[in-house]
Protein backbone atom coordinates (compact mmCIF):
# COMPACT_ATOMS: atom_id res chain seq x y z
CA UNK A 1 0.00 0.00 0.00
CA UNK A 2 2.56 2.47 0.56
CA UNK A 3 4.38 2.21 -2.78
CA UNK A 4 1.00 2.82 -4.32
CA UNK A 5 0.34 6.09 -2.45
CA UNK A 6 3.48 7.20 -3.32
CA UNK A 7 3.07 6.46 -7.11
CA UNK A 8 -0.48 8.07 -6.73
CA UNK A 9 1.03 11.50 -5.38
CA UNK A 10 3.58 11.15 -8.00
CA UNK A 11 0.84 10.64 -10.77
CA UNK A 12 -1.02 13.14 -9.61
CA UNK A 13 1.95 15.96 -9.07
CA UNK A 14 2.14 15.08 -12.31
CA UNK A 15 -1.04 16.04 -13.43
CA UNK A 16 -0.78 19.12 -11.32
CA UNK A 17 1.80 20.48 -13.18
CA UNK A 18 0.35 20.07 -16.83
CA UNK A 19 -2.67 21.62 -15.72
CA UNK A 20 -1.36 24.75 -14.29
CA UNK A 21 0.48 24.44 -17.88
CA UNK A 22 -2.59 24.02 -20.20
CA UNK A 23 -4.10 26.99 -18.44
CA UNK A 24 -1.40 29.52 -18.36
CA UNK A 25 -1.09 28.87 -21.65
CA UNK A 26 -4.77 28.70 -22.75
CA UNK A 27 -5.17 32.29 -20.40
CA UNK A 28 -1.99 33.84 -22.47
CA UNK A 29 -3.99 33.08 -25.56
CA UNK A 30 -6.90 34.20 -24.83
CA UNK A 31 -5.83 37.20 -23.24
CA UNK A 32 -3.68 38.16 -26.23
CA UNK A 33 -6.57 37.81 -28.51
CA UNK A 34 -9.35 39.21 -26.16
CA UNK A 35 -7.15 42.66 -26.09
CA UNK A 36 -6.72 42.52 -29.64
CA UNK A 37 -10.21 42.31 -30.00
CA UNK A 38 -10.59 45.22 -27.89
CA UNK A 39 -8.66 47.65 -29.04
CA UNK A 40 -10.15 47.39 -32.30
CA UNK A 41 -13.94 48.03 -30.90
CA UNK A 42 -12.30 50.87 -28.80
CA UNK A 43 -10.57 52.05 -31.64
CA UNK A 44 -13.90 54.69 -32.01
CA UNK A 45 -14.60 54.97 -28.55
CA UNK A 46 -11.41 56.58 -27.47
CA UNK A 47 -10.77 53.15 -25.50
CA UNK A 48 -6.61 53.35 -23.89
CA UNK A 49 -4.16 50.41 -24.13
CA UNK A 50 -4.89 50.72 -20.13
CA UNK A 51 -8.57 50.29 -19.97
CA UNK A 52 -8.82 47.74 -23.19
CA UNK A 53 -6.01 45.69 -21.28
CA UNK A 54 -7.85 45.80 -17.85
CA UNK A 55 -10.99 45.12 -19.60
CA UNK A 56 -9.45 42.19 -21.10
CA UNK A 57 -8.29 40.71 -17.80
CA UNK A 58 -12.01 41.33 -16.46
CA UNK A 59 -13.45 39.05 -19.01
CA UNK A 60 -10.53 36.47 -18.83
CA UNK A 61 -12.18 34.48 -16.06
CA UNK A 62 -15.19 34.23 -17.23
CA UNK A 63 -13.71 33.27 -20.60
CA UNK A 64 -11.37 30.17 -19.23
CA UNK A 65 -14.20 29.09 -17.16
CA UNK A 66 -15.55 27.60 -20.29
CA UNK A 67 -12.18 26.02 -21.10
CA UNK A 68 -12.02 24.06 -18.11
CA UNK A 69 -12.51 20.88 -19.66
CA UNK A 70 -9.65 21.12 -22.32
CA UNK A 71 -6.88 21.78 -20.02
CA UNK A 72 -7.92 19.16 -17.73
CA UNK A 73 -8.02 16.79 -21.16
CA UNK A 74 -4.82 17.77 -22.43
CA UNK A 75 -3.23 18.03 -18.76
CA UNK A 76 -4.43 14.17 -18.24
CA UNK A 77 -3.45 13.19 -21.68
CA UNK A 78 0.35 14.68 -21.49
CA UNK A 79 0.22 13.38 -18.05
CA UNK A 80 -0.33 9.60 -19.15
CA UNK A 81 1.94 9.73 -22.53
CA UNK A 82 5.05 11.19 -20.36
CA UNK A 83 4.59 7.88 -18.13
CA UNK A 84 3.79 5.73 -20.83
CA UNK A 85 6.70 6.84 -22.91
CA UNK A 86 8.97 6.81 -19.69
CA UNK A 87 7.70 2.96 -19.27
CA UNK A 88 6.71 4.34 -16.08
CA UNK A 89 3.41 2.86 -16.27
CA UNK A 90 5.14 -0.36 -17.76
CA UNK A 91 6.85 -0.63 -14.22
CA UNK A 92 3.55 0.35 -12.08
CA UNK A 93 1.40 -2.28 -14.23
CA UNK A 94 3.99 -4.86 -13.91
CA UNK A 95 4.06 -4.73 -10.15
CA UNK A 96 0.57 -5.18 -10.24
CA UNK A 97 -1.26 -1.43 -10.35
CA UNK A 98 -4.42 -1.66 -12.76
CA UNK A 99 -5.29 1.23 -15.10
CA UNK A 100 -8.26 2.02 -12.35
CA UNK A 101 -5.82 2.38 -9.60
CA UNK A 102 -3.36 5.09 -11.39
CA UNK A 103 -6.16 6.53 -12.61
CA UNK A 104 -8.05 7.51 -9.54
CA UNK A 105 -5.51 9.85 -8.07
CA UNK A 106 -5.97 12.12 -11.34
CA UNK A 107 -9.84 11.68 -11.41
CA UNK A 108 -10.03 12.56 -7.56
CA UNK A 109 -7.92 15.98 -8.44
CA UNK A 110 -10.04 16.81 -11.37
CA UNK A 111 -13.33 16.42 -9.34
CA UNK A 112 -11.62 18.56 -6.94
CA UNK A 113 -10.40 20.90 -9.33
CA UNK A 114 -14.44 21.00 -10.29
CA UNK A 115 -14.82 21.92 -7.09
CA UNK A 116 -12.46 24.78 -6.49
CA UNK A 117 -13.95 25.83 -9.80
CA UNK A 118 -17.61 26.08 -8.91
CA UNK A 119 -17.21 27.49 -5.29
CA UNK A 120 -13.63 29.79 -5.42
CA UNK A 121 -13.18 30.82 -8.98
CA UNK A 122 -16.70 31.12 -9.67
CA UNK A 123 -17.36 34.15 -7.84
CA UNK A 124 -13.96 35.76 -8.63
CA UNK A 125 -14.80 35.42 -12.29
CA UNK A 126 -18.59 36.56 -11.71
CA UNK A 127 -17.52 39.76 -10.00
CA UNK A 128 -14.96 40.45 -12.71
CA UNK A 129 -17.94 40.20 -15.53
CA UNK A 130 -20.09 42.00 -13.71
CA UNK A 131 -17.85 44.87 -13.45
CA UNK A 132 -16.11 44.19 -16.95
CA UNK A 133 -20.16 44.32 -18.16
CA UNK A 134 -20.26 47.70 -16.20
CA UNK A 135 -17.21 48.92 -18.45
CA UNK A 136 -18.18 47.95 -21.30
CA UNK A 137 -21.57 49.72 -21.02
CA UNK A 138 -20.27 52.68 -20.20
CA UNK A 139 -17.55 52.73 -22.70
CA UNK A 140 -19.17 51.28 -25.69
CA UNK A 141 -23.02 52.01 -25.11
CA UNK A 142 -23.10 54.90 -22.69
CA UNK A 143 -24.18 54.84 -19.26
CA UNK A 144 -27.66 52.63 -19.68
CA UNK A 145 -31.13 55.01 -19.16
CA UNK A 146 -33.61 51.59 -18.22
CA UNK A 147 -32.20 50.24 -14.84
CA UNK A 148 -33.72 46.85 -13.28
CA UNK A 149 -33.27 45.83 -9.69
CA UNK A 150 -35.15 42.95 -8.32
CA UNK A 151 -35.32 41.80 -4.55
CA UNK A 152 -37.74 39.83 -1.58
CA UNK A 153 -39.80 42.82 -1.60
CA UNK A 154 -40.61 43.74 -5.01
CA UNK A 155 -39.10 44.82 -8.89
CA UNK A 156 -37.54 48.46 -9.04
CA UNK A 157 -36.76 49.49 -12.80
CA UNK A 158 -35.77 53.07 -13.59
CA UNK A 159 -37.00 54.62 -17.13
CA UNK A 160 -36.54 57.28 -19.24
CA UNK A 161 -39.85 58.87 -21.08
CA UNK A 162 -40.28 62.13 -23.10
CA UNK A 163 -41.38 64.22 -19.60
CA UNK A 164 -38.57 62.73 -17.43
CA UNK A 165 -37.32 59.63 -15.39
CA UNK A 166 -39.56 57.57 -13.62
CA UNK A 167 -38.87 54.33 -10.89
CA UNK A 168 -41.26 52.15 -10.80
CA UNK A 169 -42.01 50.05 -8.24
CA UNK A 170 -44.17 46.48 -8.74
CA UNK A 171 -44.77 44.16 -5.66
CA UNK A 172 -45.22 41.30 -8.25
CA UNK A 173 -45.11 40.51 -11.69
CA UNK A 174 -46.84 38.40 -14.37
CA UNK A 175 -44.41 37.45 -16.64
CA UNK A 176 -46.48 36.25 -19.30
CA UNK A 177 -48.11 39.55 -20.00
CA UNK A 178 -45.71 41.90 -18.06
CA UNK A 179 -48.49 43.19 -15.68
CA UNK A 180 -47.32 44.41 -12.73
CA UNK A 181 -49.09 44.40 -9.68
CA UNK A 182 -49.22 46.98 -6.68
CA UNK A 183 -47.67 49.25 -8.89
CA UNK A 184 -45.88 52.81 -7.46
CA UNK A 185 -44.28 55.57 -9.96
CA UNK A 186 -42.20 57.94 -8.82
CA UNK A 187 -42.03 61.00 -11.17
CA UNK A 188 -38.76 63.03 -11.79
CA UNK A 189 -37.75 65.72 -14.26
CA UNK A 190 -34.68 65.06 -16.27
CA UNK A 191 -32.51 67.09 -13.61
CA UNK A 192 -33.51 64.79 -11.08
CA UNK A 193 -36.31 67.25 -9.43
CA UNK A 194 -39.37 65.36 -7.84
CA UNK A 195 -42.54 65.58 -10.07
CA UNK A 196 -45.14 63.62 -7.93
CA UNK A 197 -46.03 59.90 -8.12
CA UNK A 198 -49.08 57.19 -9.24
CA UNK A 199 -50.30 54.59 -7.80
CA UNK A 200 -52.05 51.90 -9.29
CA UNK A 201 -53.32 48.58 -8.99
CA UNK A 202 -52.23 46.44 -12.12
CA UNK A 203 -49.87 47.87 -15.14
CA UNK A 204 -48.91 46.06 -18.16
CA UNK A 205 -46.53 46.88 -20.97
CA UNK A 206 -48.19 47.98 -23.93
CA UNK A 207 -46.46 49.37 -27.37
CA UNK A 208 -44.88 52.10 -25.89
CA UNK A 209 -46.75 52.81 -22.86
CA UNK A 210 -47.46 51.38 -19.41
CA UNK A 211 -51.13 51.10 -18.99
CA UNK A 212 -51.60 51.52 -15.45
CA UNK A 213 -55.12 50.49 -14.16
CA UNK A 214 -57.16 52.23 -11.00
CA UNK A 215 -54.62 54.95 -10.85
CA UNK A 216 -54.49 57.32 -7.95
CA UNK A 217 -52.24 60.54 -9.49
CA UNK A 218 -50.53 62.65 -6.97
CA UNK A 219 -48.58 65.78 -8.71
CA UNK A 220 -46.72 68.73 -7.13
CA UNK A 221 -48.49 70.86 -9.41
CA UNK A 222 -52.11 69.51 -8.25
CA UNK A 223 -53.63 70.51 -4.75
CA UNK A 224 -55.35 67.02 -4.48
CA UNK A 225 -54.68 63.43 -6.08
CA UNK A 226 -56.76 62.50 -8.61
CA UNK A 227 -58.28 59.04 -9.51
CA UNK A 228 -58.20 57.83 -13.54
CA UNK A 229 -59.17 54.35 -14.42
CA UNK A 230 -56.44 54.32 -16.89
CA UNK A 231 -53.46 56.17 -16.96
CA UNK A 232 -50.57 55.86 -19.57
CA UNK A 233 -47.11 56.56 -19.08
CA UNK A 234 -44.64 56.56 -22.54
CA UNK A 235 -41.80 54.19 -22.04
CA UNK A 236 -38.75 53.05 -24.85
CA UNK A 237 -39.00 49.34 -22.53
CA UNK A 238 -40.10 46.16 -24.28
CA UNK A 239 -40.38 43.05 -23.12
CA UNK A 240 -37.22 41.51 -24.29
CA UNK A 241 -35.40 44.80 -22.59
CA UNK A 242 -36.80 44.09 -19.49
CA UNK A 243 -36.17 40.41 -19.67
CA UNK A 244 -32.39 40.73 -20.37
CA UNK A 245 -32.16 43.46 -17.74
CA UNK A 246 -31.94 41.23 -15.28
CA UNK A 247 -28.70 40.31 -13.85
CA UNK A 248 -26.60 37.89 -16.21
CA UNK A 249 -25.91 34.12 -14.85
CA UNK A 250 -22.08 34.65 -15.44
CA UNK A 251 -22.20 37.97 -12.98
CA UNK A 252 -23.81 36.22 -10.08
CA UNK A 253 -21.38 33.78 -7.99
CA UNK A 254 -22.56 30.24 -7.42
CA UNK A 255 -23.03 31.12 -3.40
CA UNK A 256 -25.82 34.14 -5.06
CA UNK A 257 -27.79 31.90 -7.45
CA UNK A 258 -30.24 30.22 -5.37
CA UNK A 259 -31.79 33.07 -3.50
CA UNK A 260 -31.53 35.47 -6.88
CA UNK A 261 -33.37 32.53 -8.42
CA UNK A 262 -36.01 32.14 -5.63
CA UNK A 263 -36.64 36.03 -5.50
CA UNK A 264 -36.64 36.03 -9.68
CA UNK A 265 -39.25 33.12 -9.52
CA UNK A 266 -41.43 34.47 -6.17
CA UNK A 267 -41.96 37.88 -8.33
CA UNK A 268 -43.64 35.77 -11.32
CA UNK A 269 -40.27 36.08 -13.97
CA UNK A 270 -38.68 32.92 -15.16
CA UNK A 271 -35.38 32.06 -13.80
CA UNK A 272 -34.45 29.02 -16.29
CA UNK A 273 -31.52 31.07 -17.50
CA UNK A 274 -30.15 31.23 -14.17
CA UNK A 275 -31.14 27.69 -12.86
CA UNK A 276 -29.82 25.66 -15.43
CA UNK A 277 -26.58 27.80 -15.13
CA UNK A 278 -26.23 26.45 -11.32
CA UNK A 279 -26.93 23.19 -12.50
CA UNK A 280 -24.25 23.31 -14.69
CA UNK A 281 -21.98 24.59 -12.08
CA UNK A 282 -22.95 21.59 -10.10
CA UNK A 283 -21.66 19.07 -12.79
CA UNK A 284 -18.46 20.55 -13.45
CA UNK A 285 -17.06 18.18 -11.19
CA UNK A 286 -18.27 14.81 -13.05
CA UNK A 287 -17.33 17.17 -16.26
CA UNK A 288 -13.70 17.59 -15.43
CA UNK A 289 -13.45 14.04 -14.21
CA UNK A 290 -14.80 12.56 -17.35
CA UNK A 291 -12.02 14.55 -19.08
CA UNK A 292 -9.89 12.15 -17.13
CA UNK A 293 -11.15 9.47 -18.98
CA UNK A 294 -11.27 10.31 -22.22
CA UNK A 295 -7.54 11.14 -21.74
CA UNK A 296 -6.58 7.63 -20.70
CA UNK A 297 -8.57 6.34 -23.55
CA UNK A 298 -6.30 8.51 -25.99
CA UNK A 299 -2.90 8.34 -24.46
CA UNK A 300 -2.39 5.00 -22.93
CA UNK A 301 -1.28 3.38 -25.81
CA UNK A 302 0.22 5.81 -27.74
CA UNK A 303 3.41 4.50 -28.02
CA UNK A 304 2.05 0.76 -29.39
CA UNK A 305 -0.15 2.68 -31.89
CA UNK A 306 1.49 5.88 -32.88
CA UNK A 307 2.58 9.13 -31.94
CA UNK A 308 1.70 12.05 -30.03
CA UNK A 309 0.08 14.07 -33.10
CA UNK A 310 -3.08 11.25 -33.00
CA UNK A 311 -3.52 11.98 -29.36
CA UNK A 312 -3.48 15.54 -29.67
CA UNK A 313 -6.06 15.35 -33.06
CA UNK A 314 -8.35 13.10 -30.72
CA UNK A 315 -8.22 15.29 -27.67
CA UNK A 316 -9.26 18.76 -30.13
CA UNK A 317 -12.26 16.83 -31.70
CA UNK A 318 -13.24 14.96 -28.12
CA UNK A 319 -12.90 18.36 -26.82
CA UNK A 320 -14.75 20.32 -29.26
CA UNK A 321 -17.37 17.44 -29.60
CA UNK A 322 -18.09 18.00 -25.53
CA UNK A 323 -18.06 21.74 -26.10
CA UNK A 324 -20.66 21.59 -29.35
CA UNK A 325 -23.37 18.89 -27.50
CA UNK A 326 -23.60 20.95 -23.89
CA UNK A 327 -24.32 24.12 -26.45
CA UNK A 328 -27.03 22.32 -28.11
CA UNK A 329 -28.32 20.64 -24.95
CA UNK A 330 -28.01 24.19 -22.61
CA UNK A 331 -29.98 25.47 -26.26
CA UNK A 332 -32.72 22.90 -25.56
CA UNK A 333 -32.83 23.56 -21.63
CA UNK A 334 -32.78 27.61 -22.47
CA UNK A 335 -35.56 27.18 -24.53
CA UNK A 336 -37.30 24.88 -22.04
CA UNK A 337 -38.00 21.81 -24.82
CA UNK A 338 -36.08 19.30 -22.41
CA UNK A 339 -35.97 19.18 -18.19
CA UNK A 340 -33.74 22.00 -16.97
CA UNK A 341 -31.93 18.50 -14.74
CA UNK A 342 -31.26 16.67 -17.99
CA UNK A 343 -30.01 19.52 -20.13
CA UNK A 344 -27.16 20.23 -17.64
CA UNK A 345 -26.28 17.22 -16.43
CA UNK A 346 -26.49 15.07 -20.22
CA UNK A 347 -23.12 16.28 -20.96
CA UNK A 348 -21.33 15.15 -17.92
CA UNK A 349 -22.97 12.01 -17.53
CA UNK A 350 -22.55 10.75 -21.01
CA UNK A 351 -18.98 11.93 -21.07
CA UNK A 352 -18.26 10.00 -18.03
CA UNK A 353 -20.32 7.20 -19.58
CA UNK A 354 -18.68 6.92 -23.40
CA UNK A 355 -15.53 7.71 -21.61
CA UNK A 356 -15.55 4.43 -19.01
CA UNK A 357 -16.97 2.48 -22.28
CA UNK A 358 -13.75 3.37 -23.90
CA UNK A 359 -11.25 2.75 -21.15
CA UNK A 360 -12.98 -0.59 -20.74
CA UNK A 361 -12.92 -1.80 -23.90
CA UNK A 362 -9.14 -1.08 -24.08
CA UNK A 363 -8.19 -2.01 -20.65
CA UNK A 364 -10.13 -4.98 -20.23
CA UNK A 365 -11.71 -6.02 -23.62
Amino acid sequence: MGPFNTFSRYVARQFIAWFAVMMLTLACIILLFELVEMLRRGSGHGLSLGAALQMSLLKLPNTLSALFHFAVLFAAMFTFWRLTRSQELVVARASGVSAWQFLAPVVIVAATIGVAKVTLINPLSATMMARYDTMESRIFHGLAADTLAISDAGLWLRQRDPEGISVIYAAGADAQDLALSDVTVFLYTLDHDYRGRIDGAVSRLGDGFWDIREAWISMVSSPRPEFVARHRLATSLTPARIQESFAAPETLSFWELPAFIDTLESTGFSAVRHRLHYEVLLAQPLLLSAMVLFAAAFSLRQTRRGGAGIMVLAGLMTGFAIFVLNDIIVALGLAQNIPILLAAWTPAAFSSLVGMAALLHLEDG
